[in-house]
C-alpha cells in the first residue's frame, strides 16, 4: 500500500506540473529551472517509459533549441498567447467544450460538470486562475488532487475504488477530447515547445490509464 501512496505522489507531481504550463506563460525563472540538471534529470526520468519517449524527446529538443532563439521568453510567451488565448480558428483553445459535442465555449456542459465534481470533492479552483473550471490546466489540477486525496484511504479495497474512479474521470474529462486538442497544437505551434507538451500529455493520460486499470505497471 504505501508503494502506491508514493506512486500517487509522483503521479499527482506529474499532472500539477503538466497543469502549471497550461496555466500561464514560462518566467525567466522558469526557463532557468528548465535549463538545470534537476528538470533534465526528471524529464530523461520520463523519457525512459518507452510509450513516453518521443514526446520527451521533443521536450527536451525545444527546451535545447530555447538556449540559442532570442528574447527566448518573450517569444515563448508569444508562441503561449498565439496557441491558447486567440479565436477558435486561430489558436488550439485548450477547453473541453471546444471539442466535445458542439463545438464553442457556449456549449458550457463540460464547464458545469466539472464544477459539480469540484464541489462534490470540495476542491477549488485557484483564483488566480480566472478560467471556466474545462481548462484543461484546472482538469489536470484536480486530478491531483484526486490523486493525493486518495492516499488518504487506509483500506486497500477504498484505495482500489479511487484507482478506479480516477481512470474513470481521465477517460470521461480528458481524454474524451485531448487528442483533438494536441492534434490541433501540432498544426499551430511552429516551435514546437507547447506542442510537445500536448502530446506529452495525452500519452501519459493513456499511459496512466493502463496502470489504473491494471494493463501494465507504469514506471515514472
Amino acid at each position: 500500500m504505501q508503494e502506491i501512496k508514493a506512486f500517487n505522489e509522483k503521479r499527482a507531481e506529474i499532472y500539477w506540473w503538466l497543469s502549471s504550463l497550461y496555466a500561464k506563460e514560462l518566467t525567466e525563472e522558469n526557463l532557468e529551472q528548465y535549463h538545470s540538471a534537476q528538470i533534465r534529470s526528471f524529464l530523461t526520468g520520463l523519457g525512459e517509459n518507452a510509450d513516453l519517449k518521443p514526446s520527451i524527446d521533443r521536450v527536451i529538443d525545444a527546451l535545447n533549441r530555447l538556449i540559442d532563439r532570442e528574447d527566448a521568453q518573450l517569444e515563448l510567451a508569444a508562441d503561449f498567447c498565439d496557441l491558447f488565448l486567440k479565436s477558435d480558428r486561430d489558436s488550439a483553445l485548450p477547453y473541453a467544450s471546444m471539442y466535445i459535442g458542439e463545438t464553442g465555449l457556449l456549449n458550457d456542459k463540460p464547464a458545469k460538470e466539472m464544477e459539480a465534481l469540484m464541489q462534490e470533492h470540495g476542491v477549488a479552483v485557484d483564483e488566480g486562475l480566472n478560467e471556466p473550471a474545462d481548462h484543461i490546466a484546472i482538469e489536470l489540477d484536480f486530478l491531483g488532487n484526486l490523486i493525493i486525496r486518495s492516499n488518504e484511504l487506509e483500506q486497500e479495497r477504498h484505495i482500489e475504488e479511487a484507482l478506479i474512479e480516477q481512470e474513470s474521470f481521465i477517460r470521461q474529462h480528458l481524454l474524451s477530447w485531448t487528442p483533438k486538442f494536441s492534434a490541433k497544437c501540432q498544426t499551430l505551434d511552429e516551435f514546437g515547445f507547447y506542442s510537445a507538451i500536448a502530446s506529452l500529455t495525452v500519452a501519459f493520460l493513456e499511459l496512466d490509464c493502463t496502470y489504473l486499470i491494471g494493463e501494465k505497471r507504469l514506471r515514472i
